[in-house]
């Protein structure tokens, strides 16, 4: 469980700068530069998330279990997790309404990714991991749509083909993943009975 804690401090921490520290960030980018500051976010960012594999892993086998949940709520995860791709594709295929509207797609992504592996899990360590990323995820993306008022920030919208596309590509992606890709990566099938 120690080394999933310590994954999730530095990913998460890193990725928390912004939301707790907005002002010393931006001083350390005009210290050492865009690059080199993006160089060691994303080295933090890739260790972190390597012993956050690692030790979600190992703290799974042997945890202690905290509620058994529903059969069904395995679908309604399932089902959560299909506007959390679309909201990924959103985030880097601009121009769709669905940007203009929730601003920060990916963020709100992982909200909804994190509360549906919530309710489907009921280990200690699911607990852990899917509840730190949901606590993130919402002060995150409340940070990020405070900034984006008061810099009277709008994203714009393309064309309505472009929302088609993102819907296409998250439902796409998503049911490859929830149909072959979780089983195959984390061992998983979601809709097995």
């Amino acid at each position: 469980m120690t080394i999933l804690i310590l994954g999730l401090l530095l990913f998460l921490g890193a990725h928390s700068i912004r939301i707790f520290a907005d002002p010393w960030r931006a001083a350390q980018i005009a210290r050492i530069g865009e690059m080199r500051w993006k160089g060691v976010y994303s080295l933090l960012s890739a260790v972190g998330l390597g012993l956050i594999t690692w030790g979600y892993g190992v703290a799974r086998t042997g945890d202690m279990v905290l509620w058994v949940p529903p059969l069904p709520m395995r679908h309604v995860a399932a089902g959560l997790t299909l506007p959390a791709f679309i909201l990924l594709v959103a985030a880097y295929l601009p121009g769709s309404h669905i940007k203009a509207r929730v601003g920060h797609p990916m963020v709100a992504g992982v909200k909804l990714w994190a509360l549906a592996h919530l309710l489907a899990n009921g280990n200690l360590a699911d607990a852990l991991l899917f509840g730190a990323f949901l606590a993130w995820a919402i002060a995150d993306f409340i940070a990020a749509r405070r900034r984006d008022r008061i810099a009277g920030r709008t994203y714009p919208v393309c064309c309505s083909t472009r929302d088609a596309s993102v819907v296409a590509i998250g439902t796409l992606a998503w049911a490859v993943f929830a149909f072959w890709g979780h089983a195959l990566l984390i061992g998983v099938a979601p809709f097995r009975i």
